[in-house]
C-alpha cells in the first residue's frame, strides 16, 4: 500500500464520522479577489505559501508554528495565497487553521487537503477557503469530475493536481484555469521538477495558470520552472524552515518572460 492510499484510506474513515456527526459550524466568509486574475495580472512569479507542520516525507517541520501570525507575515511578504494543510493524521493541520487564517489575512486561502466527498467542500467553504484541490492521482474520473463541478458551483476556484500525463489529459477534459504540477510522486515521494518542464508542454490555454508544486527550494528553482512555464509556485517546506520568509518569498517572485 502507497503512502496515498493509506491517506486516503484515512479519508474515507474521516468522511464517514462527518457525515454521522455534526460538524462544527465556522460561517467564514470574506470577499478577496480571484487568485486566477491576480496570477494572470501578474508580470512575476506568483507565490503560493503554505502553512504545513508535518508531512508523511519530512516529519516534523514547524510543528508549534502559529497559523494566524504565519499567514499575516506571507501576506505582509507578498504571497499572492496562502495553502492551509488541514489534514490531520498525516500532516498534523486542523480546519480551524484554515479558520484563523481566515479571519487574519485578506488573499486567497487554498484548503490543501485530500478530498474525496462533497461534505470536506462544504465544511473548508464554510471555514473560509476559497479553493479548493482536487488530487487527479486520489480520484477516478468520475469522481473528479463530480467534485470540481460540485466545488464550481459552490463559487469556489478549484486547483486540479496532476503527477503525470494520464493525470493531465483526464484534468484537461475539465477545461480548468488552476492546474498544479506536483513534483513530489504521492505515492513514493520522490521529487523531481522535471516533472513540471515534462508536463507544462501539454497545457495549450492562454487563460490557465500553470503551477509548479513541491521541491521548490531556491531562487534558481523558481527561474527554472517559470522557463518551464509556471506562472504560480505553491511552496511550504522552504518557507516554513526559513528564518528569512519574508526575504525568501520576495526573492521567488521573479520576472515572468511574455
Amino acid at each position: 500500500m502507497t503512502i496515498l492510499d493509506q491517506i486516503i484510506k484515512e479519508k474515507e474513515k474521516e468522511v464517514m464520522l462527518l457525515k454521522e456527526n455534526k460538524h462544527q459550524k465556522y460561517g467564514n466568509k470574506k470577499n478577496v479577489q480571484s487568485f486566477h486574475q491576480s496570477v494572470l495580472a501578474n508580470n512575476r512569479m506568483s507565490i503560493i505559501a503554505e502553512i504545513k507542520r508535518a508531512s508523511p516525507s519530512k516529519g516534523m517541520i514547524h510543528p508549534h508554528v502559529n497559523p494566524a501570525k504565519q499567514a499575516i507575515l506571507y501576506e505582509s511578504a507578498g504571497a499572492q495565497a496562502i495553502s492551509v494543510l488541514t489534514d490531520e493524521a498525516f500532516f498534523k493541520g486542523h480546519m480551524d487553521d484554515l479558520r484563523q487564517v481566515r479571519e487574519a489575512v485578506d488573499i486567497p486561502i487554498l484548503c490543501k487537503d485530500f478530498m474525496i466527498d462533497p461534505v470536506q467542500i462544504d465544511i473548508a467553504k464554510d471555514a473560509g477557503a476559497n479553493i479548493i484541490l482536487l488530487i487527479a492521482a486520489a480520484l477516478n474520473n468520475e469522481k473528479l469530475r463530480s467534485l470540481y463541478n460540485y466545488a464550481k458551483e459552490k463559487d469556489l476556484e478549484v486547483l486540479c493536481e496532476v503527477h503525470n500525463e494520464k493525470e493531465m489529459e483526464d484534468v484537461l477534459a475539465l477545461d480548468p484555469l488552476l492546474i498544479g504540477v506536483n513534483n513530489r510522486n504521492l505515492k513514493n515521494f520522490h521529487v523531481d521538477l522535471t516533472t513540471t518542464k515534462r508536463l507544462a508542454n501539454m497545457v495549450n490555454r492562454e487563460d490557465c495558470v500553470f503551477i509548479s508544486e513541491s521541491g521548490l527550494q531556491t531562487e534558481k528553482d523558481i527561474e527554472k520552472v517559470a522557463r518551464y512555464g509556471a506562472k504560480a509556485v505553491l511552496v511550504g517546506e522552504t518557507f516554513m524552515r526559513s528564518n528569512k520568509v519574508t526575504e525568501t518569498i520576495q526573492s521567488f517572485q521573479v520576472p515572468l518572460t511574455p
